[in-house]
């Protein structure tokens, strides 16, 4: 498996042998929304930098995932369409929103590291 990148809105990012990069939402923010029902997924489609491509709504809200760079949106993961809970049972995992390829490749390494992700959630913690 590819290193996983992050955003600040709590996605996290893993590139494919492809090229194309699986998105989905991290452990923090599914545990934040709780117990998720429904996900719209995106349009297979070409979506800006931070316009919300998909929808998470959950017990407590309803929440956007946003498009972390800039690309065409080729695959959604159509299993969150009948179970929305793979989200909170493999968040990192089979509950994946969707996947994107990228107009800027090389701009998926800008994004935050483990390392990098980890502060921000200690810095959230701490606040």
């Amino acid at each position: 498996m590819s290193e996983l990148r992050f955003t600040e809105d709590h996605e996290w990012l893993r590139v494919e042998a492809d090229g194309s990069v699986t998105v989905g939402i991290t452990a923090y923010a599914q545990n934040a929304l709780g117990d998720v029902v429904f996900v719209q997924l995106p349009e297979l489609q070409q979506y800006e930098k931070g316009s919300e491509a998909s929808t998470v709504e959950s017990v407590k809200a309803a929440s956007g995932v946003y498009m972390p760079l800039t690309g065409e949106v080729v695959e959604v993961n159509a299993q969150l369409e009948d179970s929305p809970e793979l989200v909170n049972e493999d968040p990192m995992g089979e509950g994946w929103f969707f996947r994107f390829k990228p107009a800027d490749a090389a701009a998926v390494s800008a994004l935050l590291d483990q390392d990098a992700y980890d502060r921000l959630l200690k810095a959230n913690d701490d606040a």
